[in-house]
């Protein structure tokens, strides 16, 4: 099996540093024309030659909208809305408005402002592939993070729907679930964890890894890889599914 992205434009929106980066490189290697935003514009800027990037906050509508003016235009055939924050970790009554905004703005929001503009061009052509980055938090319960839960949650019920609104224009959509990702990210995430519960971050890090039936962390690649494949001819009748890439998360809070 030899996947090729040849002739297809791709948008992948967090691509300046990890998940969205590997999948930026990946699939520009396989071949794709590849647009990317971010709000770090030093990732950006370390990216491939010939990948097209654009600082974006993917949270703002009309920000959202300039750097599709001039995406659009020339066509686009995958969008991977990969923008996320991990939201505050902390008990649900001490969650501020701003922050329960905040996460559900950059979660779920800018997935809905995305897709609402590629749609009509992938109707238009009568193909197109959207896959959406859930997260386990988006078909599991994890006590202290209620905004970014709910928002990813969210995440999965748009992409159930989109896979049954858009199927019979041939457009594709699937969702991710990438489980504990290596990176800067997931050790904010343990970080933020170990001082909520007062435990030391690598017992933190353990449980975590326990918490998946392989007891493991994945790589950024991985998830890139499984992007791949769904936005490939090989992918071509996959839709409506929560793809996990995780070795199979059992629980997000392990009790000890």
């Amino acid at each position: 099996m030899q996947i090729s992205l040849e002739g297809k434009r791709v948008m992948i929106t967090a691509g300046g540093a990890g998940m969205g980066r590997a999948t930026a490189i990946a699939m520009h290697k396989l071949g794709a024309a590849v647009f990317t935003c971010d709000l770090d514009e030093s990732g950006l800027s370390s990216l491939p030659d010939g990948i097209t990037t654009f600082v974006c906050d993917v949270s703002d509508p009309a920000a959202v909208d300039a750097m599709f003016d001039q995406i659009l235009p020339g066509g686009l055939d995958i969008m991977v809305n990969n923008a996320g924050i991990g939201g505050p970790t902390k008990p649900v009554e001490e969650v501020s408005n701003e922050e329960w905004q905040q996460c559900m703005s950059v979660c779920i929001d800018s997935q809905f402002y995305c897709t609402r503009r590629v749609v009509p061009v992938f109707k238009a052509q009568q193909s197109g592939v959207i896959i959406n980055l859930v997260s386990a938090a988006g078909i599991l319960g994890f006590p202290n993070r209620s905004p970014y839960v709910a928002a990813k949650w969210a995440v999965s019920g748009f992409t159930k729907s989109m896979a049954m609104e858009l199927g019979p224009d041939n457009i594709r959509v699937n969702g991710i679930v990438p489980g504990n990702v290596n990176g800067d990210r997931m050790e904010r995430v343990i970080q933020a964890h170990a001082e909520a519960e007062d435990i030391d971050p690598q017992e933190v890090r353990r449980l975590y890894a326990i918490g998946t039936s392989m007891q493991c962390y994945v790589d950024p690649e991985e998830i890139a890889d499984m992007i791949c494949f769904l936005s490939s001819d090989y992918g071509r009748h996959v839709s409506g599914q929560i793809v996990g890439v995780d070795g199979f998360t059992e629980t997000l809070y392990p009790r000890t």
